[in-house]
């Protein structure tokens, strides 16, 4: 065995522990599949031992290397807080800020605010990861993220920026057929739009004293952006933040004297990272701008 070995190859063995092939160690460190391949080889020609073994979900961990990922995860952990703290230091306001929002929030709240930004900051690059999966700040999946709920990361600071009010809405002909609800209960005789795995509005029934089960939603999905849409078209009822529904020409707002529960709006960043120029600017630029709608 050599007397000390690359950090490189460490780097991508992690990387192929962690996304469970090679290919997915690339995307997640901007290589190529043959680099990650040849990385791992060489470890484990370097060590003497095998790592992986070839399955057919991809490549999983030898006992070996199951011991070896225990003693270098914190290196990969700390090698990613000297990266954190290196760009914390960093005073260029020019640069590239990768910001993470939920589908419905990066495809109707984002553009304009980040549109306004654009025109004041040039030099700064936005890269936007529309999703609502939970990224990992810590391990920079993400400069800065928009949380409908209080991130609880250690080492993330997090500012709640807004309360979003949401309002229940219906596609006009729809309502032409179907008619309008009244009441809260009225709704339980209607098609209704919900969430596949989502509990969200099943637990906004459940606070109205309205109990409901996933079977009762005659359209599921959890993607936000396409349950809007079955809205528009006609589907049936279906929830979203005033902000977007009312600008929606082609529904209306029903039961506007209802009381449902807002959406929190946070920003969130590593706490590290909040010490650069350009991330502190693109934060409190995106604050003030939630904060506005």
């Amino acid at each position: 065995m050599t007397e000390s070995l690359d950090w490189t190859h460490l780097q991508s063995f992690i990387a192929v522990a962690e996304h469970g092939s090679l290919s997915g160690a690339a995307r997640a460190l901007g290589g190529s599949q043959p680099t990650m391949g040849r990385h791992v080889a060489a470890l484990e020609a370097a060590l003497g031992v095998r790592l992986f073994d070839r399955t057919a979900g991809g490549l999983a961990l030898t006992p070996t290397g199951a011991d070896l990922l225990d003693h270098a995860g914190p290196m990969g952990q700390a090698a990613n807080r000297v990266a954190l703290a290196a760009q914390g230091r960093s005073e260029a306001i020019a640069g590239t800020i990768r910001l993470t929002a939920s589908e419905i929030v990066a495809t109707y709240v984002l553009p304009g605010i980040l549109a306004e930004l654009h025109q004041l900051e040039p030099e700064i690059q936005i890269e936007l990861v529309a999703s609502d999966r939970t990224e990992n700040l810590l391990r920079r999946d993400a400069d800065i993220a928009v949380r409908m709920y209080q991130p609880t990361q250690a080492d993330v600071i997090a500012r709640k920026v807004a309360e979003l009010p949401i309002g229940i809405y219906a596609a006009h002909d729809y309502l032409a057929r179907a008619g309008v609800p009244e009441t809260l209960a009225d709704i339980l005789r209607h098609e209704v739009v919900g969430y596949d795995r989502g509990e969200q509005i099943i637990q906004g029934f459940r606070a109205a004293g309205v109990e409901v089960d996933r079977q009762f939603f005659s359209f599921r999905t959890d993607n936000q952006v396409a349950a809007w849409h079955l809205v528009v078209a006609g589907w049936g009822l279906g929830f979203n933040q005033t902000l977007i529904g009312d600008g929606e020409a082609k529904v209306a707002r029903i039961l506007p004297d209802s009381k449902l529960p807002s959406l929190p709006v946070w920003l969130a960043a590593h706490v590290e990272l909040k010490t650069s120029r350009r991330v502190r600017r693109v934060f409190d630029f995106l604050a003030h701008g939630l904060a506005a709608i």
